[in-house]
């Protein structure tokens, strides 16, 4: 896996802590080298379970930022069950990619810029071969389900609620 993407061990944790806080979400620190809990993917990637986002020193924030994604867009129904798998279908996962997006404006020392540089890096697929691209230029469908379920405004920007 690439080791030049942010890291969590890279940034100050109160902003993200509090960003996360406005989704009702909780932040863990799971200790290095131990396994995440609720983490799909294993390693150092993200884990989700109920309303708790875990991650290690040496998770990516593009993965804290997609599995935070993923609780937010998901319907109150899968976050009451939610234990790592969250479950989306593709509709969903675009608009999950979309936000992470826009919540790395967020965070200091992150950014829209680097989010994409990251997320290219990590090995994420678009139709039109780059996320910046995609975010740009092919992105509509995911748009169009974030505004269509209240969780961006008019302007783009998150509204920082849950789906309900």
């Amino acid at each position: 896996m690439p080791t030049d993407v942010v890291r969590l061990q890279n940034i100050d944790t109160a902003p993200l802590a509090e960003l996360l806080a406005r989704f009702d979400l909780n932040f863990s620190l799971s200790p290095a080298g131990e396994p995440i809990p609720g983490s799909y993917w294993g390693a150092e990637e993200a884990g989700l379970v109920a309303n708790r986002l875990y991650a290690r020193v040496d998770t990516p924030l593009h993965s804290i930022l997609h599995e935070s994604s993923h609780f937010i867009c998901m319907d109150s129904a899968r976050r009451r069950h939610l234990d790592t798998d969250a479950g989306s279908d593709e509709a969903e996962e675009n608009a999950v990619c979309y936000l992470q997006i826009l919540l790395a404006d967020d965070l200091p020392g992150l950014g829209r810029e680097r989010m994409f540089a990251d997320m290219d890096s990590w090995g994420y697929s678009f139709r039109l071969g780059c996320s910046r691209t995609w975010f740009e230029q092919d992105a509509a469908d995911a748009l169009s389900w974030l505004s269509g379920h209240g969780l961006i405004d008019d302007r783009q920007r998150p509204r920082y609620r849950l789906r309900t």
